[in-house]
């Protein structure tokens, strides 16, 4: 799916998993662009896990994005990051372009879309569409009106939806004007993951 945006990135179906061993999973499975969003680690840890995590996938089509570790992202060598509003305030951005580095930002209302509109990303995630039991939310679901709105203010760099969201409202939320959907629990907590997947990546290539 090649975007106005000057990176052809993230894929529209964009999964994010908390375990190398899943990103190796779906890697094998084709998926071209999968996010490792682990917590809690510390800096030699990070450095460790985001390693790992680009070679298990080396001679794969899929490509790694870093959650939040941007200084282990360098110095492993990463091409792509994702930065959530606090992750933003303290990175080294010049420091992430210059390594070449693409980032992508979350968003959860008007202040934080401008605060990352500012620091000029590849890509604005806007989240939660719909209520997600995967972590405590301090922002009311989005809805899927918000992405029509918000794809209107960003133009052509790259929206993605994140929150809650499965696989039968795909369809949906790419009409309203997402460029991709970030997928969490509909892989990570489905009975049959790699069946699942596949769902996904059928859509996507029929869409393509």
């Amino acid at each position: 799916m090649p975007y106005p945006d000057r990176h052809a990135y993230p894929d529209r179906f964009y999964p994010v998993v908390d375990t190398v061993a899943w990103v190796a999973r779906l890697a094998l499975l084709g998926v071209g662009t999968i996010q490792l969003r682990a917590k809690d680690l510390n800096d030699s840890e990070a450095l460790q896990t985001v390693t790992d995590a680009i070679e298990i996938i080396r001679g794969t089509d899929a490509k790694l994005v870093v959650n939040d570790y941007w200084r282990a992202a360098i110095l492993a060598g990463a091409k792509h990051l994702h930065l959530g509003q606090e992750d933003l305030a303290d990175a080294d951005l010049k420091a992430i372009r210059d390594a070449g580095i693409t980032f992508g930002i979350s968003t959860h209302d008007d202040e934080e879309l401008e605060t990352a509109l500012r620091a000029d990303p590849d890509y604005i995630a806007l989240g939660p569409i719909f209520p997600t039991t995967l972590k405590s939310m301090r922002f009311a679901p989005q809805g899927i009106p918000k992405i029509t709105e918000w794809k209107k203010r960003i133009g052509d760099i790259p929206l993605v939806a994140i929150g809650g969201i499965k696989l039968e409202q795909a369809r949906e939320i790419f009409a309203a004007g997402a460029d991709s959907i970030a997928v969490v629990s509909d892989i990570t907590q489905n009975p049959e993951p790699d069946a699942r997947v596949r769902a996904w990546l059928g859509l996507n290539a029929e869409a393509a």
